[in-house]
């Protein structure tokens, strides 16, 4: 009978709504159960997803559009970005979300060391934090960092002594944060300049109108920055054979197209679509 199959019917359909996270370690909320589900689950900035290597020698991906770069098993031991915050238009009830981040590996390994910002929509209310997260552990907020749009932003990652350090610095405001932690089985085999649709245990979340994000020392004034070393000194994206331009693409529509590098290999744009 129909009132014997609804209990299952309601169970299935709850564990097929998306899951419009919120950072994890927020306050207890009175809300109902199904609703803090869908309201305060974590979310995760990870692996590139959906890769694929297309006619032209470019990339497209389902959450990431920007660059990486490759190496082999173990070469990668810093990388360096600078961003200006982008400013997102929120005009839908819908919760969306994008980030922007400097990292180590996640381009074709299984963890990801990283630290960035988000430009979200919590629906039609514009949000602004900072973030780091060594995957596959859940992104932490730091809420020590404040956010704006318009704001420089300066970080790295660093692998010495079998540990990770995430540096992040809010230029425009001189609030600096960092950490280290150990991260196994990381392969250290790419670096990143990411702008990220984060996941949910539901998958890919809905990508925030972040107009255009500015990466590099051209836009930020930030000299040593998009950046990335496997020996030596701190090598351009540009100066690297093993370079990708990544496009944000779901089923066929771009939904974020980054630029080409300029000159000097340092510096690039990703524009939402």
């Amino acid at each position: 009978m129909l009132s014997e199959k609804l209990p299952i019917l309601l169970t299935l359909t709850l564990a097929a709504l998306p899951v419009w996270a919120q950072v994890s370690g927020e306050p207890a909320s009175s809300e109902p159960q199904s609703v803090l589900v869908l309201e305060h689950a974590p979310r995760q900035h990870g692996l590139i997803a959906d890769r694929q290597k297309q006619f032209d020698g470019s990339v497209t991906s389902s959450n990431w559009s920007g660059y990486a770069v490759t190496g082999a098993n173990g070469s990668f031991t810093y990388a360096a970005g600078s961003w200006v915050v982008p400013t997102v238009t929120c005009d839908s009830i819908q919760h969306q979300y994008s980030s922007f981040w400097v990292g180590i590996d996640g381009y074709n390994s299984s963890t990801v060391e990283q630290t960035g910002t988000d430009s979200d929509c919590d629906r039609d209310k514009p949000t602004y934090y900072a973030w780091y997260e060594f995957y596959p552990a859940g992104s932490v907020r730091i809420n020590t960092i404040t956010v704006e749009p318009g704001n420089v932003i300066s970080a790295w990652v660093s692998y010495a002594n079998s540990e990770f350090t995430v540096w992040i610095e809010n230029i425009t405001t001189g609030k600096v944060f960092s950490v280290s932690s150990a991260v196994a089985s990381a392969a250290r085999s790419s670096a990143e300049w990411i702008a990220e649709a984060p996941s949910s245990v539901g998958g890919v979340l809905p990508l925030a109108n972040f107009g255009t994000a500015l990466f590099g020392d051209d836009s930020t004034g930030e000299a040593g920055t998009n950046c990335a070393t496997q020996s030596g000194g701190c090598a351009a994206i540009g100066s690297y054979s093993t370079w990708e331009a990544i496009t944000m693409e779901k089923r066929r529509t771009i939904e974020a197209l980054p630029s080409a590098l300029s000159s000097d290999g340092t510096s690039f744009s990703v524009a939402h679509q």
